[in-house]
C-alpha cells in the first residue's frame, strides 16, 4: 500500500517522463529544471555530479560520446518517496568517452534508476547499469567466458 496519493503520483511520473524525453531531445535546460538542485550518482563509477554546471557537463560528456544516446523500454515504478525506472539506454559510440576513441558500434543496456523526490521536484537520479556490457559491445572490452 502507497502513502502518495494519486495527483502527487501522477505529477512524478509526469516529471519523470518530462526528464527521460528532454534528455533525449537534449533540451537539457528542461531537463535541469526537473531537479529543486541537479544531482546524479553513476553508481557503477562512483561518479558524481552536483549542480548544475556539473551536471551540464555529464551531459556534454556523455551526449559527445554518444550524439544518439536515449531510452527504450521505459517502466516507472512507485514508492512514498521515489520513482524508479527500468529502461534500456541506447547508443552509438561517435566520440570520445573518457579517453575511450569513438569505435562507431552500438550498444544496448538494461538500467535501473531512482529519481528520489523532494517536494514537488527530483532531488537525486541515481543509476545502475553494467558498465562491463557496454564495454563489451563497444568492442573495448571482453566479457569473461561463461563456460565452465
Amino acid at each position: 500500500m502507497t502513502l502518495i496519493d494519486d495527483p502527487v503520483r501522477s505529477a512524478r511520473e509526469a516529471l519523470v517522463r518530462e526528464h527521460f524525453e528532454s534528455e533525449t531531445a537534449q533540451n537539457f535546460d528542461v531537463t535541469l529544471a526537473t531537479f529543486e538542485h541537479p544531482r546524479y550518482e553513476i553508481i557503477p563509477t562512483s561518479q558524481i555530479f552536483d549542480g548544475a554546471d556539473a551536471v551540464m557537463e555529464y551531459y556534454t560528456t556523455t551526449r559527445t560520446a554518444f550524439p544518439d544516446q536515449r531510452h527504450a523500454n521505459v517502466r516507472l515504478h512507485h514508492t512514498d518517496n521515489a520513482v524508479i525506472a527500468e529502461f534500456d539506454l541506447l547508443g552509438t559510440h561517435l566520440g570520445p568517452l573518457y579517453g575511450v576513441p569513438p569505435t562507431g558500434k552500438t550498444f544496448v543496456c538494461p538500467v535501473v534508476a531512482f529519481f528520489f523526490f523532494e517536494g514537488e521536484h527530483i532531488a537525486i537520479e541515481r543509476i545502475y547499469f553494467d558498465v562491463l556490457t557496454i564495454m563489451t559491445q563497444l568492442g573495448v572490452a571482453q566479457a569473461p567466458p561463461t563456460d565452465g
